[in-house]
């Protein structure tokens, strides 16, 4: 099987550092950080946030603007702001401003995920090495669960990796929802060869993982 590689040579100096010597199944420098469904998903939301928001903000201060009075109730009394009671829209400012400052967080948190380059990945025969010159991570093969996803075609593909920690999200409408912890390796060559040496090492450091091959799934 011939695994994407990277010569000494141009390996980081911090990424030899952490590797010294040590042997590579694989060595790949991922193109983003995140796959981008999830960056364009984050600054569609963030977009639609701001945009529902702004409607509050029109509401209260385009009135104001306009000259006119504004009325509505704070602790269930009435109030009335306008350009001679511009006190009264502190309240109400700070609330949507607060909100305000969420949908940026979001929508700023897409584009950063949408330009962030990715990660060199490095597979050894006992862990995964995630290495940037701000990111230093190292997991042993054991504490993924075997279940894996390949997207992408031959030259370019991205694999995700789900992990055997994760938190439990609310739902709306239902009990609450077990979501693992993932890892992403996205737009690199020979996803599918990288896969299957992924999941070759989980199995073999994981005495309990005969299951883990019936786990693995390819998208189009």
């Amino acid at each position: 099987m011939i695994l994407s590689m990277a010569s000494s040579s141009s390996l980081p100096p911090g990424l030899l550092s952490v590797l010294n010597g040590e042997s590579q199944d694989f060595t790949v420098k991922a193109k983003k950080a995140y796959p981008m469904q999830s960056a364009i998903g984050m600054i569609l939301f963030g977009l639609f946030w701001l945009g529902f928001i702004s409607i509050f903000w029109i509401v209260f201060l385009g009135t104001v603007f306009q000259g006119q009075e504004v009325h509505f109730k704070a602790n269930g009394l009435p109030v009335t702001a306008g350009p001679g009671h511009l006190q009264a829209l502190w309240g109400p400012g700070a609330f949507i401003g607060f909100f305000t400052l969420i949908g940026i967080f979001i929508l700023g948190g897409g584009i950063r995920a949408l330009i962030t380059p990715g990660p060199w990945f490095v597979g050894t025969p006992t862990r995964l090495i995630v290495w940037s010159p701000h990111i230093l991570r190292t997991i042993d093969w054991e504490q993924f669960d075997g279940s894996m996803d390949v997207a992408g075609g031959d030259i370019e593909g991205t694999i995700t990796l789900e992990m055997r920690t994760g938190v439990m999200v609310s739902r709306r409408n239902g009990p609450e929802q077990y979501v693992p912890d993932k890892i992403y390796i996205v737009g690199i060559p020979n996803a599918v060869g990288i896969e299957e040496m992924c999941r070759k090492r989980i199995k073999e450091n994981d005495k309990n993982a005969a299951h883990l091959g019936k786990n693995f799934s390819r998208l189009p």
